[in-house]
C-alpha cells in the first residue's frame, strides 16, 4: 500500500455516498490552461518568506520509532498488521524502522545542522497507554519528555500530532473508533500528554487525517483494521469528531500555553469538465474527503455529504453532540501531495475504483497531466496554491500551518556518497514558490514542514518508498542527509529558494 494507492483506495467511500449542496464552492475546472506541473524561473527567483516563518520537517511515531514492544509498549493495530503475513509489501514490518526511540539525538542534531525550527512528530498511544486506559507506562511518558527537552535544547519547536494512526490494539478489540466510547478514552490519553508535556510544547494537533483513517479502516478495507461497513465507518468518523472536540478542551485544561489545530489531508478536488454536474460532483466529494471533519470544528454541524438526509442516526449522533465538536480551533494544519479529478457518475458509468456503495455518483480519478514522482503521484504545484486560497476564502484567513507536503524520489548514495536528489529539490521549489504566492495573497502561513526528515516505513508500502531529506540505510541506520536536505537547509536560513 504506497500512498498513490492508498489515496486512490481512499475514494471509494468518499464517490459513493455524497450529495451536493454545500456552499463552499468547487475549484475551478482542471481544464484551464496550464504548462504541467510548471512554475516559471521568475516566480521561483522572486519568492520570499518573512525572517520569522518556521522551517521544519515531520514524521510519525509509527514510522520511524522502532522499538515495538520495549519499555513496555503495548501492541498497536500497525503491529499486529505488519505481524500478519502478507499485509506488508516484501514482508517487512516497523519493529525497528528508524529506531528513532534510540537515536533521536541523532535525528535532532540533523535537524540543528539544517537550520530547522519545527519538527512535527507524534506520539504512540500504546507506548503512553498500553492498553489505551488504565495505567501510564512511565518509561514511554519519559521518552517523549526527553525528546521534547533535546528539541528545545537545539532550538526547535516541538509540534505533537497525538495520534497518527497506531491505535492501541486493545481498544480494536473493544470495537476500534466505531465505539464511542474511544472518544473519552482518547480524551484522557491527550490530557496525559498535556499535563506532563505542555510546560513545553504549545502546539498540538489531535489527529493525522482523520477522515482518512476512519474510512479507510472501516469503510474500504484498505487500512487496519481492514472492516468493509459503511455505517461503522460512519460512527468512526462521528467518534474521532467528538474525540476533537473534547481533547481539544483537555489540552486547554491542562495547559495555559496551548495552541490547537489539525493536521488534515487535502486533495483539492477540480471538476473534470465545465459541466455543471461535474462541477456539483466535484463540491460534493469536498464535502467529504476535505471537510467531513473540519465543519463540525466550525460550526457544530456535518456538511451535506449524503444522499439525502445526514444519517444521523447511522453515525449514532446524540443530542448535544453537536456542542461538543464545535471548538475554536487556533491554527489549521495542511497536507498536500496531489489533485483529484471529478466527474458525475449519476448516469451509471463506474466510478474508477471497485466500489462496495451502490450509491456511487461520483468517479474520481487522480490526475496525470504533469510530471510524475516515483511513487506515482502528479506533480501539480498549482494545487498548493489553489487549496491555501480556497481554505483561506471558506475559513476567514485562519492561520495555517503546513503539515506535511513531499514526494518519492528513489535516488539513493552514489560514488561519492552523497544522494543527488535533484527531482527532490525541483519538487520542493516550486511547490514553496506556489505557497509563497499564496501568501503574498492572503494566506496567512506561519510554518512548513517537508515530508519527511527521514526515509521511513511507508505503511504498506514497508521500505520501498522513500520521501526523506536524509537516506536511511535500514540495515545499518546510518543517516545521509540528501542534498536535497542540504538546500532545504539554505532555503530555511535564506527565507528564498534561489540559493
Amino acid at each position: 500500500m504506497d500512498r498513490r494507492s492508498f489515496l486512490k483506495n481512499s475514494l471509494i467511500v468518499g464517490g459513493g455516498a455524497l450529495l451536493a449542496g454545500k456552499k463552499i464552492a468547487a475549484l475551478e475546472s482542471a481544464t484551464q490552461p496550464q504548462i504541467p506541473g510548471e512554475v516559471s524561473p521568475a516566480q521561483i527567483a522572486a519568492a520570499r518568506f518573512p525572517k520569522d516563518f518556521l522551517w521544519g520537517m515531520a514524521t510519525s511515531a509509527y514510522q520511524v520509532e522502532g522499538a515495538w514492544n520495549t519499555d513496555g509498549k503495548g501492541e498497536s493495530i500497525w503491529d499486529r498488521t505488519a505481524h500478519t503475513p502478507g499485509k506488508i509489501r516484501d514482508g517487512a514490518n516497523a519493529d525497528v524502522a528508524c529506531d528513532q526511540y534510540h537515536r533521536y539525538n541523532e535525528d535532532i542534531a540533523i535537524m540543528k545542522q539544517i537550520n530547522m525550527k519545527s519538527y512535527r512528530f507524534s506520539t504512540s498511544w500504546p507506548r503512553v497507554l498500553p492498553t489505551g486506559t488504565g495505567q501510564v507506562n512511565q518509561k514511554g511518558l519519559d521518552y517523549y519528555s526527553r525528546l521534547v527537552d533535546a528539541l528545545l535544547e537545539a532550538g526547535i519547536r516541538p509540534f505533537c500530532t497525538i495520534y497518527h494512526w497506531d491505535l492501541p490494539q486493545a481498544l480494536e478489540d473493544k470495537g476500534g473508533w466505531p465505539n464511542r466510547d474511544l472518544a473519552s478514552y482518547y480524551a484522557d490519553f491527550a490530557a496525559i500528554l498535556a499535563k506532563n508535556l505542555g510546560d513545553r510544547i504549545t502546539v498540538w494537533a489531535p489527529f493525522n487525517m482523520p477522515t482518512d483513517f476512519t474510512r479507510n479502516g472501516y469503510g474500504t478495507g484498505w487500512a487496519p483494521p481492514f472492516k468493509t461497513n459503511i455505517d461503522q465507518a460512519l460512527k468512526a468518523a462521528h467518534s474521532v469528531n467528538l474525540a476533537q472536540g473534547m481533547a481539544f478542551r483537555a489540552i486547554k485544561a491542562a495547559s495555559s500555553n496551548a495552541t490547537v489545530g489539525c493536521a488534515y489531508g487535502w486533495e483539492p478536488v477540480y471538476p473534470k469538465s465545465n459541466s455543471e454536474a461535474d462541477r456539483a460532483a466535484a463540491t460534493r466529494f469536498h464535502n467529504y474527503n476535505n471537510i467531513y471533519c473540519l465543519e463540525p470544528i466550525f460550526h457544530g454541524t456535518y456538511p451535506k455529504a449524503f444522499i439525502g438526509e445526514i444519517p444521523y442516526e447511522a453515525m449514532g449522533f446524540k443530542p448535544g453532540d453537536e456542542k461538543i465538536m464545535k471548538v475554536p480551533l487556533d491554527w489549521l494544519g495542511v497536507h498536500y501531495y496531489c489533485r483529484l479529478l471529478a466527474s458525475d457518475a449519476s448516469n451509471g458509468a463506474p466510478p474508477d475504483v471497485s466500489s462496495h456503495d451502490p450509491l456511487a455518483q461520483i468517479r474520481i480519478e487522480l490526475a496525470g497531466d504533469g510530471p510524475k514522482t516515483d511513487g506515482g503521484l502528479e506533480m501539480w504545484p498549482r494545487g498548493f496554491y489553489d487549496l491555501l486560497m480556497q481554505l483561506t476564502r471558506d475559513y476567514d484567513h485562519p492561520i495555517i500551518e503546513i503539515t506535511e507536503t513531499g514526494g518519492v524520489f528513489m535516488d539513493s548514495p552514489g560514488a561519492d556518497g552523497h544522494v543527488h536528489d535533484q527531482r527532490r529539490i525541483g519538487f520542493y521549489r516550486q511547490h514553496l514558490a506556489e505557497l509563497a504566492r499564496a501568501m503574498k495573497d492572503g494566506a496567512r502561513v506561519r510554518a512548513y514542514h517537508a515530508w519527511s526528515l527521514l526515509d521511513n516505513f511507508e505503511w504498506g508500502s514497508g521500505y520501498t518508498q522513500r520521501y526523506g531529506l536524509t537516506y536511511v540505510d535500514f540495515a545499518t541506520q546510518k543517516r545521509t542527509i540528501k542534498d536535497s536536505g542540504y538546500w532545504y537547509g539554505r532555503v530555511a536560513a535564506a527565507g528564498r529558494l534561489d540559493v
